[in-house]
């Protein structure tokens, strides 16, 4: 169970803001809530440090509206992934506080300010249309509770943009990039810092990118020592990846 979760509860019930009854109603839903088309796992933060994510593709509205009504009985911020902007106006009505992030798709609703990432994250895009990728690994890596800062349209075909920021690249404790095309900037990047280096390739490109597989292939083909690569516009995973690596409690 999730030493927060439980902990606002126990207060809840100290303070009689509820009933032993609807203590132990919302402790019944450990480990996950049975909604019947989704379970849900409020056992996540405690295993990975944040609550499950929504991914909207391929849900109904409603299926979308159920589940965050679900995960917000609990502490932590809500993120979700792939909302068109219909999904979004759904959940606004009973949410009004959630946010549309326009350009990389994701609601969020933000409840928890405090910052748990040891160090910054920068993350980068090569040009002006990897940004909606790399939106979705910032907002990610922000609503997770790290300092997070972008460096955007500093590719290869014109490299003094990306070294006339070289401070920044150095402050940072973990580096996205994003990039399609020829997928170069993660190994230029990897190159010129001592700090992990997670790798996106984006799916933009003109035919013989093949939708981000030929960027992909050239990241996983690296020759710069501490380059990952995540999945082709999987801008969250790389943000997820990035905070669990800023927050590692194994590390100072």
């Amino acid at each position: 169970m999730n030493h927060h979760s439980l902990r606002h509860i126990l207060e809840e019930l100290q303070q009689s803001k509820m009933t032993l009854e609807e203590a132990l109603e919302r402790l019944r839903c450990f480990p996950y809530e049975d909604l019947g088309f989704a379970k849900i796992d409020h056992h996540r933060p405690l295993r990975q440090g944040f609550p499950e994510v929504v991914f909207c593709q391929g849900k109904t509205s409603q299926q979308v509206r159920e589940i965050i009504a679900c995960l917000k009985t609990f502490p932590g911020n809500i993120l979700a992934t792939r909302a068109e902007p219909e999904v979004f106006a759904d959940i606004q009505s009973l949410f009004p506080e959630a946010i549309y992030h326009q350009l990389s798709r994701t609601i969020s609703i933000k409840r928890d300010d405090n910052v748990y990432g040891k160090g910054r994250i920068l993350v980068i895009s090569a040009g002006t249309s990897d940004q909606a990728v790399a939106e979705e690994a910032f907002i990610t890596a922000e609503l997770m509770g790290n300092k997070v800062e972008k460096l955007y349209d500093v590719g290869v075909a014109g490299l003094h943009r990306l070294l006339d920021n070289n401070t920044r690249l150095h402050q940072a404790r973990v580096i996205i990039v994003t990039a399609g095309m020829d997928g170069a900037l993660p190994s230029v990047v990897g190159g010129l810092v001592d700090c992990p280096v997670i790798a996106v390739p984006t799916s933009v490109g003109y035919g013989a990118s093949f939708g981000g597989l030929s960027s992909l292939l050239t990241m996983l083909n690296s020759c710069a020592p501490g380059v990952s690569v995540v999945n082709i516009d999987n801008g969250f995973g790389a943000g997820y990846s990035a905070s669990l690596i800023n927050r590692d409690k194994h590390t100072n």
